[in-house]
């Protein structure tokens, strides 16, 4: 271990998993990645890249040969294994000098690395590859650690990096990455004998050691260097970011406010592609947001690449006080529309004004990163992931301006090369080869009585197709259990889950507060949760008949109500798909409470259906009949009472109902999540007022 004492990074080198790996450099550089990958003071999500040098087998003649492996286009060094890596021949990539063309023609130069391809099965070659093969280091780390990117993005970068480092860590100015970056490096090298690790102006660091672990020690020793230096200057010659300018509301007032105003912002922010959101108070922001400088930084934009890609050319700084009355939708939206209005030009002017006759198309004119002083960010992207990734790099940006400002004054990058990345072409033709969008994708779905059932089908299958869930349940054991198999199935970003009674006004608020935090608003409510009480006129209790009608029709309007408002909000229509039954059409015996209370459900669809048209607002119903797989309606009794009413055993219900369908099917909790999938696919979005029975087909339930 270094002999330096670490306060600003993580040290996490393990000496016995690592002498396990002795003698494979390739797990050696596996390993170092995901302990670098793993301290987000070192870089940043999906940031930097790592390589090893070392001897391999030709599969074309036997020989030994020098082989780099360095990651590949894409991943994250945290969770990167050895299929997320390059493999390539040195001795071809080094002849590819001899065809560089020079700087106009760095992109043609991508399509040659693959034919200095070793392995096969290797992850595609990214434009950082040249930075690598032309230093001569064994292994070599190329990151964006805060600390290191605010002095490359300082004034005077390059001479407090002479200065503090004492002429050990080199000054290559910024220049976009790709082959003569390379061999700048190179260059920077050969001019500087003996240096560690070299700066890259506005961009970050390379370090590099003759081991992974003395590659490993030399990163986080310059790492930490540049902190504490940071550290020892911060406050030190005026207060940070210029001292407070505002006080910050308190925690829970924080996230009122934010969970109000979300729809609102992803309504603007949804102009043009249907966002999702995410939002943070974290403690580095609202000491941005709050401060005397956040007019002079934020439209500065930052200076990493990586951060910029993420973050676009500025943020979005909202003209609120953060006591402002926000239950005035009509008020604020007049408010904030005007902003909007001036940052999609701002942005038309500086796509127009950077442009190339082969750049592509402008891409979504939106901000990404809103702040509301006071309060916290917003970010708003296609999908929650890369929302959530967009808030991580904005306060990976706040922190270098922090830092950069504590030791000189901080510089972002030239709006024209700003402009030179965001529309790259090699980035470009990234984002072309993607996989094409769900259909659901950008949608934020609620389904009461999720945790299990015909509620969890609906949500898995949504899932599935691409949207973000809120599953909500009253029972907190089956809600857990269904939120963990969703979070194991579609990954964090994808799902929420909230305890929720659906009789209960402060509940339902509650969850839907939770779903305009977690993603910006909600766009598809389903109501499907319910029970069921089969009991005779004589037998059935006036107790039996409230909670019927509380959960089925009073839950289903209070649910309905509430995210209707949200929608509203936003501005953008939505869909409710209320889950009822053929009972609400069926007359059968003891059955009076829970036939009624359907039959309420069903007109209460129609005329939330004829209210909330003009709102774009599509309000549509599924009729199931005899889901017995998984349902939650059949505890309690309810398989007893029907069993006893038409005079068989509870076990030949499901026979018994498939029997007296037109199609002889036994119907369950998948078709209906396919039938409510039908709804908001995209192709009935004209339709609302309709009823699609699920039951196999029942003549008695026919509408017409």
């Amino acid at each position: 271990m270094s002999d330096r004492k670490y306060e600003h990074v993580s040290y996490l080198w393990d000496d016995a998993k690592a002498a396990a790996m002795a003698g494979d450099e390739v797990a050696l550089l596996v390993y170092r990645s995901n302990l670098l990958g793993a301290d987000l003071r070192l870089t940043n999500y999906g940031g930097g890249n790592t390589s090893c040098k070392a001897m391999a087998k030709d599969p074309l003649n036997g020989k030994q040969t020098e082989v780099m492996w360095v990651k590949g286009s894409g991943g994250d060094l945290a969770s990167m294994k050895r299929d997320g890596l390059a493999a390539l021949y040195m001795d071809r990539f080094n002849e590819l000098e001899h065809v560089y063309r020079g700087l106009k023609f760095e992109d043609e130069m991508v399509a040659l690395f693959n034919h200095c391809i070793h392995d096969l099965a290797s992850k595609a070659p990214s434009i950082d590859t040249p930075l690598h093969a032309f230093l001569p280091f064994r292994h070599i780390d190329h990151l964006h650690p805060d600390a290191a990117i605010a002095i490359a993005a300082a004034k005077d970068g390059e001479r407090i990096t002479r200065e503090l480092f004492k002429g050990k860590i080199g000054w290559v100015p910024w220049q976009r990455p790709g082959f003569d970056l390379g061999l700048q490096l190179r260059k920077c090298l050969a001019d500087n004998p003996g240096i560690k690790g070299i700066m890259l102006g506005s961009h970050g660091l390379f370090t590099w050691g003759d081991t992974a672990y003395e590659s490993y020690v030399n990163t986080l020793d310059v790492i930490e260097e540049c902190a504490r230096f940071i550290e020892e200057n911060q406050g030190k010659n005026r207060p940070v970011f210029g001292g407070a300018k505002i006080k910050s509301l308190e925690p829970e007032v924080r996230k009122e406010k934010a969970a109000a105003i979300a729809p609102i912002l992803r309504g603007f922010c949804s102009s043009d592609n249907r966002m999702l959101g995410h939002f943070t108070d974290d403690e580095r922001v609202l000491q941005f947001i709050n401060s005397n400088d956040l007019n002079r930084l934020a439209p500065m934009g930052t200076s990493c690449p990586d951060h910029f890609l993420r973050t676009k050319i500025s943020p979005l700084v909202l003209n609120l006080t953060p006591d402002e009355d926000l239950s005035q939708t009509s008020v604020i939206k007049e408010k904030l529309a005007p902003l909007y209005t001036a940052y999609r030009q701002m942005y038309t002017e500086y796509y127009d004004a950077c442009k190339h006759p082969d750049s592509p198309a402008i891409r979504d004119r939106n901000p990404v990163v809103i702040l509301y002083p006071g309060v916290g960010m917003f970010t708003f992207a296609k999908d929650k992931q890369t929302a959530r990734v967009a808030a991580e790099f904005y306060v990976n940006a706040i922190n270098v301006m922090r830092g950069a400002e504590a030791i000189s004054s901080y510089t972002s990058l030239p709006r024209q090369e700003a402009f030179n990345i965001e529309y790259w072409l090699l980035e470009e033709a990234k984002l072309q080869r993607m996989p094409k969008p769900k259909p659901l994708t950008g949608r934020i779905a609620l389904v009461t009585g999720s945790g299990g059932g015909i509620g969890k089908a609906i949500a898995s299958k949504f899932a599935s197709e691409g949207a973000c869930v809120i599953l909500s349940d009253n029972h907190a054991d089956r809600l857990e259990g269904a939120r963990a198999e969703f979070v194991g199935k579609f990954g964090k970003d994808v799902v929420g889950a909230v305890l929720l009674d659906v009789t209960d006004g402060s509940s339902i608020t509650q969850a839907f507060r939770n779903a305009t935090l977690a993603f910006g608003g909600v766009d598809i409510i389903v109501n499907n949760a319910g029970l069921s009480i089969s009991k005779s006129i004589e037998d059935h209790s006036e107790a039996d008949w409230d909670l019927l009608y509380d959960v089925l029709v009073k839950g289903q309007f209070l649910v309905t109500q509430t995210g209707a408002g949200i929608m509203r909000k936003q501005a953008i229509g939505g869909d409710v798909i209320n889950i009822v039954s053929k009972n609400a059409l069926v007359s059968g015996p003891n059955n009076a409470g829970y036939g009624s209370a359907k039959a309420a459900q069903l007109h209460l669809s129609r005329l939330n259906a004829a209210e909330l048209g003009k709102d774009k607002i599509r309000v549509n119903v599924v009729n199931p009949d005899a889901v017995i797989s998984g349902s939650n309606i059949w505890s309690g009794g309810w398989a007893e009472g029907r069993a006893k009413a038409y005079g068989i055993k509870v076990e030949e219900l499901p026979q018994y109902y498939a029997g007296r369908t037109l199609l002889n099917e036994i119907i369950l909790p998948e078709d209906i999540a396919n039938a409510c999938f039908a709804y908001v696919s995209g192709l009935l979005n004209k339709s609302t007022g309709n009823v699609l029975n699920v039951d196999g087909g029942l003549a008695a339930a026919f509408l017409r």
